[in-house]
């Protein structure tokens, strides 16, 4: 079977989702005999036993997606039974995560050998309560368990540095997590170990940062005792209300965080760069201007 045929009933053929199981592309009339051969060739990658992508598809994919479809491989491939904790939780509760390994995490009350697991897989053991899983939706609309958002936070707490758990826990304050919620947990959770980086890190919370960039940048002003700066502050100009990404109020300094994502989300490229030049341009009118008396 030459590579311009299997290509065409791979595409032909695909369903809906990025990663599918062998049964799932079995179904759709694609069996072991065509998934050989597009490996082969190299058009096809298997993920894990029994979980294929389309290499063009992993190919174009950013580090996160990756990431995510790593977990729905490893869902694919293990049957939906294991319950999906620290940084997968926090992939699959839609938090942002920033420099936190590829690496599949699962919760057990056992502790399953590398062999069953996967190279790519990190098991953890503790004897989950009900209260702390949740059950979220798989990409292919099955039931997938995971931990809670804000165990989620806790267990992120314990294995990572605070500056990368800070950006997942920052989120999670956005989506609706609590710091009171999370400090009950602490409390009679059966996990003792790593409680005071995760006490650490519930001090180091602020659910104003509204990026990566913004959470990685306040955690840098403190560590230089630079606290005075306060998050998304509201200042009124003649052109409107600026909301600035840091302000101290009383110094009269502005900070703002130039990420990539910050000229491309929600608005046209153009539009905000015109509206960031703007702002630039009644930044500088101020600091000519001098304070107001």
């Amino acid at each position: 079977m030459n590579g311009d045929k299997v290509r065409g009933l791979l595409d032909g053929r695909w369903p809906a989702f990025p990663v599918a199981s062998t049964q799932q592309l079995d179904a759709a009339g694609l069996d072991e005999r065509v998934l050989t051969a597009a490996a082969r060739s190299g058009i096809l990658l298997r993920l894990r036993r029994g979980a294929y992508v389309r290499s063009a598809d992993w190919k174009g994919a950013e580090p996160w997606t990756r990431d995510a479809l790593r977990i729905q491989a490893h869902f694919l491939s293990t049957g939906g039974a294991c319950r999906y904790s620290h940084i997968s939780a926090a992939r699959l509760h839609e938090c942002h995560v920033w420099d936190a390994g590829p690496m599949v995490h699962v919760t057990t009350a056992y502790a399953n050998s590398t062999k069953s697991a996967g190279t790519d897989v990190r098991t953890h053991r503790m004897d989950l309560q009900p209260v702390d899983v949740t059950m979220l939706w798989s990409m292919d609309g099955k039931e997938i368990l995971t931990t809670g958002i804000e165990r989620t936070v806790l267990d992120c707490a314990r294995i990572l540095p605070l500056e990368q758990a800070a950006v997942i826990g920052d989120h999670a304050l956005r989506k609706g997590a609590g710091i009171d919620s999370m400090r009950q947990l602490l409390d009679v959770g059966p996990v003792k170990r790593g409680n005071r980086r995760a006490l650490d890190l519930l001090a180091a919370l602020d659910g104003r940062s509204e990026s990566v960039g913004e959470t990685r940048t306040r955690l840098l002003l403190r560590s230089f005792g630079l606290n005075m700066f306060l998050p998304q502050f509201e200042i009124q100009t003649p052109r409107g209300q600026f909301r600035a990404d840091f302000a101290d109020p009383i110094t009269r300094i502005v900070i703002e965080f130039d990420g990539s994502g910050k000229y491309t989300d929600y608005r046209p490229t153009e539009e905000v760069l015109l509206a960031e030049r703007r702002r630039g341009e009644r930044a500088d009118r101020r600091r000519l201007a001098g304070p107001s008396t």
